[in-house]
């Protein structure tokens, strides 16, 4: 318990409801267990830079139901470097951190990985609305997405269904499909296109909306993740094939916002709490999961090898309701 003296925590890479939480819980634990604590400014681009500053129990108060970080966040290229990497990890020992705090996404962990490879105890959480860091089951943020997108497409469908549109919706996750495919399972989305397994046959996609408006159907619902995009694009093309007025929306950085759900709000703050915990046992270079509803901690280097594929049977199943 002596070892550690002082906790540096910072939030990086994009926000995600809920990273408020996790910064109060981070604090607000390290101070029951005597310790000092430093908030970074503006991820890796703050800790290079020494934008550095003590905090209290008062510095976290009334941010549990706020979206975004307090702390912010940016991309930082510099950690890309050799001479960025060496001041970060001067910085670090300079403030007198004994263990630092990493909430962020899988870009963020690498930036701890190669932290730890000079020296700097670092403790990731994981922090993003994609839902694709292998080594947990959930991340913080994702609910809250997942929820402000699903409340976007049922009222698209209302106009939708009024105009008898086709209507493209896509939502965020980058290269990951998760977001868009709880989104199809959510909504009855009669079509979800997924980074994963899409084969970019178009015709599929037309065959099946003509099928559908000769059934009956008024409207039709396509999820289009982010790592797909051109949502633009496909609406014309598809308008042109089928000749039903199709539009495409594009929810972007709307998901990223908003206050947390009850979910996100008790993930971020155990996950905060277990964090120092581990610093406090002794432990080096973690990464902090959930699994089978339990939160664990991983070694960084085994976290960072795991890998993750997007449930089959959801996908499955996505499309056998689709009828």
């Amino acid at each position: 318990m002596g070892q550690i003296k002082t906790i540096g925590v910072l939030t990086s890479g994009g926000d995600a409801p809920g990273m408020n939480a996790a910064i109060r819980a981070v604090v607000r634990s390290a101070i029951s267990h005597g310790k000092n604590v430093k908030g970074i400014k503006r991820g890796y681009t703050g800790l290079i830079k020494n934008d550095i500053m003590d905090m209290d129990a008062r510095s976290v108060s009334d941010i549990i139901q706020r979206g975004g970080t307090v702390l912010q966040t940016a991309r930082c290229e510099e950690m890309f470097t050799e001479e960025g990497l060496k001041r970060a990890a001067d910085v670090v020992k300079e403030n007198g951190i004994d263990g630092l705090v990493v909430i962020g996404g899988d870009g963020s962990y690498r930036g701890a990985l190669a932290l730890s490879s000079l020296g700097v105890n670092v403790v990731g959480i994981p922090g993003t609305i994609d839902l694709d860091i292998p080594c947990t089951n959930y991340t913080i943020g994702f609910d809250t997405a997942v929820n402000t997108a699903l409340s976007a497409i049922d009222k698209v469908r209302d106009t939708s269904t009024s105009h008898q549109r086709c209507s493209i919706i896509e939502v965020m996750g980058r290269n990951a499909g998760y977001l868009a495919l709880w989104c199809g399972l959510a909504s009855g989305a009669e079509d979800v296109l997924l980074p994963e397994n899409y084969d970019y046959d178009e015709q599929t996609l037309v065959d099946h909306i003509i099928a559908n408006r000769k059934r009956g159907k008024k409207h039709h619902i396509i999820i289009n993740a982010e790592g797909i995009g051109h949502s633009v694009d496909m609406a014309q093309r598809i308008e042109a094939a089928t000749g039903l007025e199709t539009r495409a929306t594009i929810l972007g950085h709307m998901q990223r916002g908003g206050s947390p759900t009850c979910k996100d709000r008790v993930a971020a703050t155990t996950m905060g709490c277990y964090a120092v915990d581990v610093l406090c046992q002794g432990k080096k270079n973690r990464i902090i999961a959930e699994t089978k509803g339990e939160v664990v901690d991983y070694d960084i280097n085994e976290a960072l090898e795991m890998t993750k594929e997007i449930p089959e049977y959801q996908v499955a199943i996505c499309k056998e309701l689709a009828i």
